[in-house]
């Protein structure tokens, strides 16, 4: 019997096969890991019933996150923003069934999703299929990392792209090279919003975010890169920004925020301890 298998570490899911993948590529890349019991695999069905569901919580006008209960992968949240042009899923997350589709459809469906990078693909297919094959914005930089194909992505080349009118997706890198934030300018009452996932990674002192290579690895990015966000980011105004899990957001001088931590970032990097004296 063919499945379209998730890995349980990453969430992610593979093209059909009569058996599971031997590895994901996805978690074997030193930005992710293989769970400490090792590969495992999972289904739709299987997660179905295993009691798993997704939650839908109103955040802003116009502004919905989806999550799953629960905690399933990375643990990320996705986000539905409402336009007068349709609507746009903002990364996205491996548990679909048909209350979620529902749910969805109620505020309007989904007319594109746009992914910010490799570690959210989780079942983006089967989400663009349950809502008319919606288009899948996916940098072309980061198309290697595809592990389900469909005709349904479309690979942008650009540093931005327009996916419905009013919304712009940035190619920032770092985290990956494709990775991308959302920029929402008609969010926060009209002051902008940010969707950033973990390219720019709300840390817990909600007054900063951080920028790293891998985050659970703990391996930063250097010094001309982080630079090179901050600065692609100086050209959007924006008052709030959304990160990818609960609770992970900056409701107010978002950008100033992200500024900042940039530049605490860079401090520490040039910065030089003295050695240290070990008394014998």
């Amino acid at each position: 019997m063919l499945n379209n298998f998730v890995c349980v570490t990453c969430g992610v899911q593979y093209q059909e096969s009569e058996s599971p993948p031997h590895s994901c590529k996805i978690c074997e890349d030193e930005r992710q890991y293989v769970g400490w019991k090792g590969q495992r695999w999972t289904t739709l069905d299987e997660m179905k019933s295993q009691g798993y569901a997704n939650v839908l919580q109103t955040m802003e006008p116009n502004l919905t996150s989806v999550r799953t209960i629960p905690d399933f992968g990375i643990g990320q949240r996705a986000f539905l923003v409402q336009t007068q042009h349709g609507n746009l899923l903002w990364d996205c997350v491996s548990y679909i069934d048909e209350k979620a589709i529902a749910a969805v459809r109620r505020l309007g469906g989904i007319s594109a999703i746009a992914i910010s990078h490799p570690h959210y693909y989780s079942t983006i297919v089967e989400w663009s299929e349950s809502f008319d094959n919606a288009p899948i914005y996916v940098h072309s930089a980061d198309r290697h990392w595809i592990t389900r194909p469909s005709s349904n992505i479309m690979f942008w080349n650009e540093e931005t792209v327009t996916p419905l009118s009013g919304l712009t997706l940035i190619r920032l890198g770092g985290h990956f090279p494709g990775g991308t934030v959302l920029f929402w300018p008609e969010g926060a009452s009209g002051k902008g919003v940010v969707l950033s996932g973990d390219i720019l990674q709300v840390v817990m002192d909600r007054r900063w975010v951080s920028f790293m290579y891998s985050y659970p690895n703990l391996i930063p990015l250097p010094q001309s890169t982080v630079e090179d966000m901050a600065g692609r980011m100086r050209r959007y105004g924006y008052d709030r920004l959304y990160g990818a899990f609960e609770g992970r957001e900056i409701l107010s001088q978002a950008d100033e925020a992200v500024q900042r931590s940039a530049r605490r970032y860079v401090q520490h990097l040039q910065a030089t301890t003295p050695p240290i004296t070990i008394q014998t």
